[in-house]
């Protein structure tokens, strides 16, 4: 009986071994390959041929199989850029109406301005370095730069104290109506982020996934903090509510963000707002408008669209004026000079 069992086990994969499973792809004209023509139709794959999986699984397994809206590397694909833009600019969107928040104050600046005590300790830090090799030409440049963030640290409190300003306003630091918005990093965002949270008041930090990692600073309100991939998607919402934008001393990002809605007013894309840069000595010494005026590159009317001024309290007396005269309105209602005068007393 052993015997019998075992001569048609070995008949029955004898008779397997001359069947050639035929897969789409494999035909060469009208010839088979193997040793076996099928001429009625291709056969059906065992199940042990794809390691034990069956037909079905496998599709199941397929890429293309997989719902949309969980393949990931289809919506990483080029061609779904679209789409990542439109969820870009809609996570934030949603988030922020849920919040109530209806307009903001945007501030701009230098992510490398730091409070004055980290300031002095990195500048400790590099006048050792420097000490040690003084001769050095980039050890010097390092101490001169570090020496100039140590004086430029009185803008970090001061956009510290305008953050409190933007805070304690309209009915205080519960009222999201009108909220402070920032680029959500460190330095003078981080600065204003911090002043609203010291009065109580909630901010909102619109961070940049970037190759270097920036993470948000611990002052944003963890309901209003966001992560945008895309840039354009990130200045759309800076711009949208802004009722005001407020500019301290920085580098590229704050001037191309500084630049970019001064464009924006200038040929009525955007509605008119009160643009503020912050630091006289700073924006004085960077900016010449006089010679853009004088080579005729902007309208004698232009310096109209900005203010420079000394502080943060004139910062905010500026953009209160502002919408005093034209009697527009942070709130639902403008801003009288009467109710301007208590909260500035306040």
């Amino acid at each position: 009986i052993a015997r019998n069992a075992k001569a048609k086990k070995a008949e029955k994969h004898k008779c397997q071994e001359q069947i050639v499973w035929v897969l789409p792809g494999e035909r060469e004209g009208d010839k088979m390959k193997g040793k076996r023509e099928m001429e009625e139709k291709e056969a059906v794959p065992p199940e042990d041929m794809f390691s034990g999986v069956s037909s079905a699984q496998r599709l199941l397994r397929c890429p293309s199989y997989r719902m949309a809206e969980t393949d990931t590397e289809f919506l990483q694909s080029y061609d779904a850029r679209g789409v990542r833009l439109q969820l870009d600019y809609m996570k934030a969107e949603l988030a922020m109406a849920r919040e109530g928040v209806e307009h903001t104050i945007v501030v701009f600046g230098s992510a490398r301005i730091k409070d004055r005590e980290s300031a002095l300790k990195r500048l400790e830090r590099i006048r050792r370095k420097y000490e040690k090799n003084p001769d050095d030409p980039c050890r010097k440049r390092e101490l001169r730069v570090a020496e100039r963030l140590v004086e430029m640290s009185v803008y970090y409190d001061d956009a510290r104290l305008f953050g409190c300003l933007v805070g304690n306003a309209g009915e205080g630091p519960l009222d999201n109506r009108v909220i402070l918005m920032t680029g959500g990093g460190p330095g003078i965002m981080e600065a204003a982020n911090r002043g609203a949270r010291d009065v109580g008041a909630k901010s909102i930090g619109l961070n940049i996934h970037l190759p270097h990692e920036q993470l948000p600073n611990p002052y944003i309100a963890p309901e209003l903090c966001f992560q945008f991939h895309y840039f354009a998607i990130r200045k759309l919402h800076f711009f949208q509510r802004a009722h005001a934008l407020v500019a301290y001393p920085g580098g590229f990002g704050t001037l191309d963000e500084l630049f970019e809605i001064l464009t924006l007013i200038q040929t009525r894309k955007t509605p008119l707002m009160p643009v503020v840069m912050v630091g006289k000595e700073y924006w004085k010494r960077l900016l010449d408008i006089g010679f853009l005026i004088e080579e005729g590159m902007i309208s004698p009317k232009d310096p109209e669209l900005f203010s420079i001024v000394d502080d943060a309290h004139g910062a905010w007396r500026y953009i209160r004026q502002w919408h005093i005269d034209r009697k527009t309105h942070l709130y639902h209602l403008y801003c009288d000079s009467e109710e301007m005068g208590e909260s500035e007393k306040s």
